[in-house]
């Protein structure tokens, strides 16, 4: 793979799944070529939400943080996606928005679908939710992949647009 041809994860959680926008998010992907490489419906242990959310979360935001996280993503199925694609990690974080949805720009995912503040999550001592979690570099993705996937699960496939778009060759 090249450096430019990258993959990455992308998680539509509990509150994506609830909300029944599954498609509709999955279809924002689909319309930029990212090419889906891997996917399941999942419902999350701890044990795996933990591994997701390490001590780098710990690090950056505290334990209490980490703790309301896994809380979240454990309290119903979530869909596990990986993609793959040409700079496909900055392609779905410009697709997914900020962080805290109140910040995220109208067209982004968060910014169409979601609202909530850091601070009312914080008062209600609850995880912020903000429907979709995607790897932030290509080393994080590759973790994250390899936490929620079996290499046996992902499938390499060309989509059609592959020969014209990335000329690529069979």
């Amino acid at each position: 793979m090249s450096a430019q041809l990258q993959r990455t994860l992308v998680l539509l959680k509990p509150d994506t799944i609830n909300r029944g926008i599954v498609g509709e998010i999955l279809q924002k992907f689909e319309r930029v070529g990212a090419k889906m490489i891997g996917l399941k419906l999942i419902q999350c242990d701890e044990k795996t939400a933990m591994c997701h959310y390490g001590e780098d979360v710990v690090r950056r935001r505290g334990e209490h943080i980490r703790k309301l996280m896994v809380e979240m993503l454990t309290t119903s199925p979530v869909v596990a996606i990986a993609f793959e694609g040409v700079e496909i990690v900055e392609v779905v974080r410009k697709l997914v928005g900020e962080t805290e949805p109140k910040k995220a720009a109208p067209g982004t995912i968060r910014g169409d679908y979601a609202h909530v503040s850091y601070a009312y999550s914080d008062a209600k001592k609850i995880g912020v939710f903000n429907l979709i979690h995607a790897s932030a570099n290509p080393e994080e993705a590759k973790t994250e992949i390899d936490v929620w996937f079996k290499p046996e699960e992902l499938v390499n496939h060309k989509p059609l647009y592959t020969k014209y778009v990335l000329r690529e060759d069979d």
